[in-house]
C-alpha cells in the first residue's frame, strides 16, 4: 500500500485523511480505494480517535471521481469487482462506530460523490461542487451513489443528477439535503475542525449509537427500528458517560465523557 497515497494528520483526537493524488484530481483507482479501506480500519480500532475527517489533497478536488483510465481497460467481471471493492470501503466508512467528516473542498463527482455521501456529515466549500456525472461514460453509479443519494436526496432529484449527469453547486446541494453545511472555501478547514473537536468532546458511546440506530433504521421498517433504538437507549444507563453526563447536567458543569 504505497503510503503517499493517503495523508495523515493528527489535531487531539481528530484524525484527518486525506487523499493524495492532486495531479489526478484525487481520482479512486484500486490501490487507494483500499488504503482508505485499510486507514478506516485502522481508526476504527484506536480508541485514541474519536473523529475522522476525509478530504482532497490540493485546491480544486475532494475527489473528482473514479480513475476512468485504469476503469477503461476493464473486463465486465473486473467491473463487477471494482465496484465491489468501492461499495466495500463505504460501507466501512458508513458503519464506522466514529463519526467521519466530509471536508468537501472542490469537486466532488461521481466517485467522489458516493464517497462524500458515504461520510457521517458533510460540510463543503461554496465553491465546491457536486453530481454523479457516470451517463456521460456510458455508465452508472457504482460505489452505492444511486442508493446513498436516493436516501439523502428523494427519488426525482436523484433521477435528475444520475440521468441529466450535470453537476450542482453546494448551495443546491444544501437544499436537496446532500450536504449538511457550505462556508466560504478559506473558512472551509476552520470550520470543519471546529466541528469535529466539539464531537471528539462528545459522548463515544452514545455517538456510536445514534450512527447504528440510523444504519439499522435505514434498512428496517419502523417497528424493528423503533425496537432497536430503545434497545440502544437502555444500553446507554449500563455506561459511566451516561452517568457522568446527566450528573455534570444536575450540577451545571461540562461533562467529561470517557467512552465508558
Amino acid at each position: 500500500m504505497p503510503e503517499s497515497l493517503l495523508l495523515k494528520s493528527r489535531h487531539g483526537a481528530v484524525l484527518q485523511i486525506t487523499v493524495n493524488r492532486p495531479d489526478k484530481l484525487n481520482a479512486l483507482n484500486a490501490a487507494t480505494l483500499d488504503a482508505l479501506d485499510a486507514a478506516f480500519a485502522d481508526a476504527a480500532d484506536d480508541d485514541a480517535i474519536r473523529v475522522v475527517v476525509l478530504t482532497g489533497a490540493g485546491p480544486k478536488a475532494f475527489v473528482a471521481g473514479a480513475d476512468i483510465a485504469e476503469m477503461n481497460a476493464l473486463t465486465p467481471v473486473q467491473g463487477r469487482d471494482f465496484s465491489l471493492r468501492g461499495q466495500r470501503m463505504m460501507r466501512r466508512v458508513e458503519k464506522m462506530p466514529k463519526p467521519v467528516i466530509a471536508m468537501v473542498n472542490g469537486f466532488a463527482l461521481g466517485g467522489g460523490l458516493e464517497l462524500a455521501m458515504c461520510c457521517h456529515l458533510r460540510i463543503a466549500a461554496d465553491s465546491a461542487r457536486m453530481g454523479q456525472p457516470e451517463i456521460n461514460l456510458g455508465l452508472i453509479p457504482g460505489f452505492g451513489g444511486t442508493q446513498r443519494l436516493l436516501r439523502l436526496a428523494g427519488r426525482s432529484a436523484t433521477m435528475e443528477l444520475c440521468l441529466v449527469g450535470a453537476p450542482i453547486d453546494a448551495r443546491r446541494a444544501l437544499e436537496l439535503g446532500i450536504v449538511n453545511r457550505v462556508v466560504p472555501a478559506e473558512a472551509l478547514e476552520t470550520e470543519t475542525l471546529a466541528l469535529a473537536t466539539q464531537l471528539a468532546n462528545s459522548a463515544p458511546l452514545a455517538m456510536r449509537g445514534i450512527i447504528d440506530c440510523l444504519n439499522v433504521g435505514g434498512a428496517c421498517g419502523i417497528e424493528e427500528a423503533l425496537e432497536y433504538e430503545t434497545a440502544q437507549f437502555g444500553l446507554m444507563f449500563s455506561t459511566q458517560d451516561m452517568r457522568e453526563g446527566t450528573t455534570a447536567f444536575l450540577e451545571r458543569r461540562k461533562p467529561g465523557f470517557q467512552g465508558a
